[in-house]
């Protein structure tokens, strides 16, 4: 039993080696076979690759190939226009060639003809020198006088011709410039007040002060009239208690005077304690605040204008000004405006503009104290002047700015002239208001009268006038007529300062619409 069984094992293990062998062999001519088709595969695919890629080197080729031919062309192209270019150049060169030729021919004989007429000019103007020597001889001869007395007497008359000839011209000139000097004066002026612009607006003092209710009145008068009096007494001022409801008048000539009184009660009635010891308080209080406060209204306005080196009494005399009026205008504004124009007008007339400042500022420092002084403003203003060391011109000034004296500085006379521009600006005094505003609708109804005229607008204070036409009655020859008739129109009729600029507007428009 032990036999049999290695037996067939031993048999079986071989038919498993053989059948092993027999698998082996399989698989391995399998894989040969496959490794042969990839082979076989893959010599075809790079055959493709080889042929596609000798296609394409072919078609780039082509393509390279006609990009060539085609630059070439281009080039060819252009070679050719430049040489048709050339040939034009040459052409249009050769003929050039032949007009400079044909001018040096023409030049050629201008020259000889020239030279020509040269020398028969010197002929002839040496014929002309021994004719005229032989004259001069006879002249001598006849006259019996020798050629030095000849001369002598010759330029002495010529000189005496001379001067009557230069008298005539100088009278000439002098009446020329006396005719031109008043438009000369008017074209400085209105130069000058071009030159400056400034806001413009009246105002008052106002001397009312308000209460919260009628009871303050009786505190305000206090038992017996006791308060009223205490303040009256320390404020130097009236006060008026009326039956007008919820306001107190003070009423002073000084305007500095009646300004304290004001600030003074105002802080009384905010206080509430209205007694007369805390009424010479307050008030006390207040005036050393009125005078800081007007001495730095007095330097603000010298720094605006320009001005240093003023006396401290000149200071706070400028400030007290900034609580006058003149017909509603603030004087101190008024006086930094004329400094302003009266130093343009010395720097047109090419003088001292800084001189002429000074002069325009103080002109009117006299209404600061013509209330406690003898005499007008000018005079009080020249006597204060004088007296805290400014120089002659602007005492001048200030006494003569009014035309009451005779004129010995010239800054006098542009001082006169900035404070009457000043006062009749615009807006700058209300009863001059309604003569401005009726000046312009004068001037624009001028303009509205001449007929083709649409529209007319005064503009620039009067010193323009822009006028709208229509474009279908007006042509452009008509336009430009029309404003010389307009301006002579104005000058005829109406009366202004400075110049006034015509400007005829004409316009003409077509309009479509796509649709």
């Amino acid at each position: 039993m032990g036999i049999e069984t290695w037996v067939a094992a031993l048999v079986a293990l071989g038919i498993g080696i053989v059948a092993g062998w027999f698998v082996e062999r399989q698989l391995r001519g399998s894989a040969y076979q496959k490794r042969d088709e990839i082979l076989a595969q893959a010599q075809r695919d790079a055959e493709n690759l080889k042929k596609s890629q000798e296609l394409a080197g072919k078609e780039e080729l082509l393509a390279r190939r006609e990009e060539l031919e085609k630059e070439t062309n281009h080039v060819r192209d252009e070679l050719r226009d430049q040489e048709r270019r050339l040939d034009r150049r040459e052409t249009t060169l050769d003929e050039q060639q032949q007009d400079i030729a044909k001018k040096e021919r023409m030049l050629e004989l201008t020259q000889r003809k020239l030279a020509e007429r040269s020398e028969a000019v010197d002929a002839r103007d040496a014929e002309l020198q021994q004719v005229l020597k032989q004259q001069q001889d006879q002249l001598y001869k006849i006259s019996g006088l020798s050629p030095q007395t000849a001369q002598d007497t010759l330029l002495a008359r010529l000189n005496q011709e001379l001067k009557n000839e230069t008298g005539a011209v100088i009278l000439k000139h002098e009446q020329d410039l006396k005719a031109n000097c008043d438009k000369m004066a008017r074209e400085i002026i209105g130069m000058a007040v071009q030159r400056y612009a400034a806001g413009h607006t009246s105002e008052t003092t106002v001397s009312s002060v308000d209460i919260p209710s009628d009871e303050m009145k009786g505190r305000i008068i206090g038992r017996e009239g006791r308060n009223i009096r205490a303040f009256e007494k320390a404020t130097g001022v009236d006060v008026i208690v009326d039956d007008t409801p919820g306001v107190v008048i003070v009423s002073a000539f000084d305007a500095v005077r009646r300004e304290t009184a004001k600030l003074a009660l105002i802080k009384l009635i905010q206080d509430g304690r209205i007694h007369p010891s805390r009424i010479e308080e307050i008030v006390g209080e207040t005036q050393k605040e009125m005078e800081v406060h007007v001495r730095r209204l007095g330097q603000e306005g010298a720094q605006e204008a320009g001005i240093h080196g003023l006396h401290e009494k000149l200071i706070d005399l400028m400030g007290r000004l900034s609580f006058r009026t003149s017909y509603s205008q603030n004087v101190l504004r008024h006086s930094i405006e004329v400094s302003y124009l009266t130093g343009m007008l010395a720097e047109q007339l090419s003088l001292d503009g800084n001189m002429a400042r000074r002069c325009g500022f103080l002109h009117d420092i006299g209404k600061a104290a013509d209330h406690e002084m003898e005499g007008g403003h000018p005079a009080v203003g020249a006597e204060l002047l004088k007296r805290y060391g400014e120089g002659p011109e602007v005492v001048h000034a200030a006494l003569g700015h009014h035309d009451d004296i005779r004129v010995d500085y010239v800054y006098t006379v542009l001082v006169a002239a900035a404070d009457a521009i000043s006062a009749a600006r615009p807006g700058a005094r209300r009863e001059t208001l309604e003569k401005y505003v009726k000046r312009l609708e004068e001037l624009e109804a001028l303009a509205c009268g001449f007929p083709g005229v649409e529209h007319a607008f005064a503009v620039q204070a009067g010193r323009e006038i822009r006028i709208v036409v229509d474009a279908k009655q007006v042509n452009d020859r008509e336009a430009a007529r029309m404003a010389h008739d307009v301006a002579k129109a104005i000058e005829q009729a109406l009366t202004y300062p400075g110049e006034i600029k015509v400007n005829v507007l004409r316009e003409t428009r077509h309009i479509e619409i796509a649709r």
